[in-house]
């Protein structure tokens, strides 16, 4: 039951944000009898999957590994239509959880989260929200997703712009007719690479703005069928638990041989294999080390630099196409469903603006240099300021009176497992920077579940505060240092402007904010906490015991990513 004052509504937990975190929280928080609401700025369930409705947008992992496990009614009741759910499909589902888990009774939409601050008398936050009312809670908890604050380019005239401006990210719900349009697309990240193929099948021509080309995993989507729907619920434990073992949350075959111990021949006919089967197979099933050994991704360059070739007719257009600046592996891999043949097409353009870069935006385009690209539209797929940015959009703010922002830009990522930080009391994170770079479905339930039992502990023993020690931020800043210089990414992030390194954001501080030394060490790192009663969380509990000091650890070998 909520308590209500004359100061507002008090809750055991407020969590901010209504997508698969905020479902997956809400759930497992009140599974323990918190009263808890969820509050979120959107008009409906969904979170990133709310608000990007553009042309193309889909999940990038496969259905079976981009679901919920913990409720069997759920899984036993919904059907999944294609490899690839299109984002209508995936807002329909977490829509479908929140209705047969009878959460919406404690979802507040239309909420947007101003402020947030600690009472360390009364041990409260104390939530503002947009219309000036308060909630007060024990605990509070971001669900507010690591890709959900859009980077808008700083082009000069941007804004002088006739025609429409869209943001990906902020596609109107309602659609746009591109029929007849000249369109010019700036960026070809993972959205605008999914735009395109749906954008040139409609305008009249589309410009495509390059600046540093991807390696993108081509692949295809067919319907899935009841008989595969059913062997998937036959075993979903199974196949949950293999997602969860392995080092980037899905549940695929884990390679057992380095890419240069094998001949030049097997080589071939493993990366065909997998180009074959399609998607994060590839970057997955081929071998041990293309992420670790730059040698090893150099050769999956070259591979894949092939595959553009074969596939895009024009050669020059090919070539702007291929990276050449970073290897396979510097940026998180892209999923494709026939980006590059969409280069074949007579009303598609690449321009390269990496070389020449664009000048400036006039009333009728894009001027690259001196020449003017006259459009109709203007589509920005330009990323997000990931892990952090929606964290740092509002003030959260800790003890003395110290913000989240200003505690991160003072002293760099600081965090413990990516749940908690210092000087932020019974303040916790889902998917917050430095937890593993993965199929979301693994953290997102894991973390909820761990929460669940760390603050059923503390209510239990009379902890009245979880949150990081300074010792267990130290230990874990240099755990996630030394995982990355572990990996291709780590240097090979920096020349591609990776967004896990805020290189894709102008003016962002350089620092890794994901794990990388794999998601079952993560979630391993976690159990070993909870069983020594939350060490590292507790004022005075320092680190769990077994803990050995980043210098002094062995590298532990890493695995392909997604």
């Amino acid at each position: 039951m909520t308590t209500t004052t004359g100061d507002g509504e008090t809750y055991d937990a407020v969590v901010i944000g209504a997508g698969y975190s905020g479902l997956a929280m809400l759930h497992h928080l009140r599974e323990i009898g918190l009263r808890v609401l969820v509050v979120d700025a959107a008009a409906g369930i969904g979170g990133t999957w709310w608000a990007n409705r553009y042309p193309g947008v889909r999940t990038d992992s496969e259905y079976l590994a981009y679901a919920f496990s913990f409720s069997r009614e759920v899984r036993e009741e919904w059907d999944w239509s294609e490899r690839y759910p299109r984002g209508g499909e995936i807002r329909a589902y977490l829509e479908f959880v929140a209705d047969r888990l009878d959460l919406r009774r404690d979802i507040r939409l239309g909420t947007r989260v101003e402020r947030a601050d600690h009472d360390g008398a009364t041990n409260r936050w104390t939530v503002t929200l947009d219309d000036g009312s308060r909630l007060h809670a024990t605990y509070l908890v971001s669900a507010t997703g690591l890709l959900s604050r859009p980077v808008i380019p700083r082009i000069p005239g941007l804004e002088t712009f006739a025609g429409p401006t869209y943001h990906s990210a902020r596609w109107p719900h309602e659609g746009v007719s591109l029929a007849g349009k000249r369109v010019g697309l700036v960026g070809v990240g993972a959205s605008g690479i999914q735009m395109l193929p749906e954008l040139a099948a409609e305008a009249a021509h589309v410009t495509v703005f390059q600046r540093t080309p991807n390696y993108v995993l081509e692949t295809t989507s067919p319907p899935v069928t009841q008989d595969e729907l059913a062997a998937l619920r036959a075993r979903y434990d199974e196949v949950f638990e293999r997602a969860c073992r392995h080092p980037f949350g899905v549940p695929m075959e884990i390679p057992t041989r380095s890419a240069l111990e094998v001949d030049d021949d097997e080589r071939l006919r493993v990366f065909e294999s997998r180009w074959e089967a399609g998607g994060f197979r590839f970057a997955n099933e081929c071998f041990t080390d293309l992420v670790s050994s730059p040698e090893a991704s150099a050769l999956a360059s070259e591979f894949l630099r092939g595959k553009i070739r074969e596939i895009v007719d024009d050669p020059r257009t090919a070539e702007l196409l291929s990276p050449t600046t970073y290897t396979f592996m510097g940026k998180r891999p892209p999923t494709g469903h026939g980006y590059y043949a969409a280069f074949n097409r007579e009303n598609v353009e690449l321009v390269d603006v990496l070389r020449t870069p664009i000048t400036r935006v006039t009333p009728r385009g894009v001027v690259v240099g001196d020449d003017e690209h006259e459009l109709d539209m203007l589509v920005l797929a330009t990323g997000f300021d990931a892990m952090t940015g929606a964290l740092t959009a509002f003030d959260i703010v800790g003890r003395d009176g110290v913000t989240l922002r200003e505690r991160w830009e003072r002293d760099g990522l600081r965090t413990y497992l990516g749940i908690s930080v210092h000087g932020f009391p019974n303040f916790f994170m889902s998917l917050g920077p430095q937890t593993p770079l993965s199929n979301l479905t693994v953290p997102v339930q894991r973390g909820a579940q761990w929460l669940q039992r760390a603050i059923a502990y503390a209510r239990e023993n009379d902890v009245a505060q979880l949150e990081a020690t300074r010792e267990a931020e130290e230990w874990w800043r240099a755990e996630v240092d030394r995982a990355a210089r572990a990996t291709v990414m780590y240097e090979e992030g920096r020349k591609a402007g990776a967004w896990f390194l805020g290189g894709n954001v102008p003016g962002k501080r350089q620092e890794m904010a994901v794990y990388l030394g794999g998601g079952h060490v993560y979630q391993d790192e976690c159990a070993r906490a909870e069983v020594e009663h939350y060490a590292g969380l507790r004022p005075g509990s320092g680190l769990p015991s077994a803990h050995v000091p980043a210098a002094d650890a062995a590298p532990e070998a890493v695995r392909p990513a997604v």
